[in-house]
């Protein structure tokens, strides 16, 4: 029989072993995050509540949409502070690549001349969002900045994740549309499809966790507060 010690050590080895799958996974999820924002942008259909956000401030500061998502992901980061949520590697990254990647797509992307170009971009970039975000959660290295807001509070408050989400991300989006960012189709979509989406893709891209470990139970204590937010 197994000991304990026998065990711990098995699931340092796998972890271990896991840890350069994880890493690429989470890094490819974060970029694809990126790019399929900017074939939402580009679609001119409207935009999920934080890209709204993002968008109205670029309009008022001269900087670029991957830019503004930067400062305001190290913003979003500074109110974890006092609510003592601690980030992951994954965290820091995530303000780091999802602003390179949106970009250096948009760089490239043409804006859609008309509504039959601007459907199919907005299908890739809801599709592409979901599979980016069940790469990344999958990889389970930290939370997102905006994610780890919601959870935090939840944790420090005792209110319901619904009730916190749901206003935060009705602050953001009023907010954004004020500042002039796109509201419309794409932003009733996004709200919709999206959790179904990653759900859908979230058993095809799972990284198996050591057996000790029990089912859905994360290597960093991070991913379940993610997969919330996916699902």
């Amino acid at each position: 029989m197994e000991t304990n010690a026998t065990v711990r050590q098995t699931d340092r080895i796998m972890t271990t072993r896991r840890l350069p799958r994880r890493f690429a996974q989470l890094l490819i999820g974060l970029w694809l995050y990126g790019a399929t924002m900017a074939f939402m942008i580009e679609s001119g259909l409207g935009l999920d509540p934080w890209d709204v956000f993002h968008e109205g401030l670029t309009i008022h500061v001269p900087l670029s949409f991957g830019a503004v998502t930067a400062i305001v992901g190290v913003a979003v980061l500074l109110a974890w502070i006092p609510l003592r949520q601690k980030p992951g590697i994954g965290t820091v990254l995530n303000v780091v690549v999802i602003a390179i990647s949106v970009d250096v797509t948009l760089a490239w992307l043409p804006h859609a001349a008309n509504t039959a170009v601007a459907l199919p971009m907005l299908a890739i970039g809801v599709i592409g969002n979901g599979l980016a975000g069940a790469l990344y959660v999958s990889a389970d290295l930290g939370p997102g900045p905006r994610d780890g807001l919601w959870v935090a509070i939840v944790a420090r408050s005792g209110l319901t994740v619904r009730l916190v989400r749901t206003s935060i991300e009705v602050l953001v989006l009023v907010t954004g549309f004020i500042l002039g960012g796109t509201v419309g189709l794409g932003t009733i979509v996004y709200a919709l499809a999206i959790g179904p989406v990653v759900q859908f893709f979230l058993p095809l891209v799972k990284i198996e966790r050591p057996p000790s470990d029990g089912p859905g139970q994360p290597f960093d204590g991070n991913s379940a507060a993610t997969a919330s937010n996916a699902a």
